[in-house]
């Protein structure tokens, strides 16, 4: 009966933070040489999709190159993602879904800077990634600050408070 009873007493991780661990063991397959971002698409306490960030299929990953373009050219962070050769972590696991199933659900996001391993701080998705993720139909963004922190965003805020309107860059 003790073995029973200590079993019972384990505390279990709460269920925002185990999606979020998710999330980042997923970004440990990440390529990208400046940071290491991980995402999980949820619904209905079903994962959906996952996505890291790296090049497209068949291309040469940066990580495999030694170098990041975007680090070359000094552009600044949330700026001229264009430039990047890498699909970022929430584009990849959107396009590895149906929309269908997209629709309502929660993506969860965890990045790393690759040179340190520290969380970025005040990470969010880059613009287009949240114009992917608004007609995505996903509901909220759950995003990690630490280890057992993260910031809750609903989409809508997105939709209300459109930043390409007010030439805001960034993030």
């Amino acid at each position: 009966m003790q073995k029973e009873t200590s079993l019972q007493s384990v505390k279990r991780r709460d269920k925002t933070n185990y999606y979020l661990d998710l999330a980042e063991v997923v970004s440990e397959r990440a390529t990208c040489i400046r940071r290491h971002f991980g995402a999980v698409i949820v619904k209905d306490d079903e994962v959906i999709s996952t996505g890291y960030v790296g090049s497209p299929r068949g291309r040469a990953n940066c990580n495999e190159l030694g170098y990041c373009t975007r680090e070359k050219l000094q552009i600044p962070r949330g700026e001229r993602y264009e430039l990047c050769r890498s699909v970022h972590a929430e584009m990849n696991a959107i396009i590895s879904a149906a929309r269908r199933d997209l629709i309502g659900s929660t993506l969860y996001l965890v990045g790393r800077d690759a040179r340190t391993g520290k969380y970025v701080e005040q990470a969010m998705p880059c613009a287009l990634c949240k114009r992917l993720i608004i007609n995505a139909g996903i509901e909220q963004v759950i995003i990690r600050d630490t280890r057992d922190d993260y910031r809750v965003i609903p989409v809508e805020n997105w939709v209300t408070n459109d930043e390409s309107l007010t030439g805001a860059r960034g993030y």
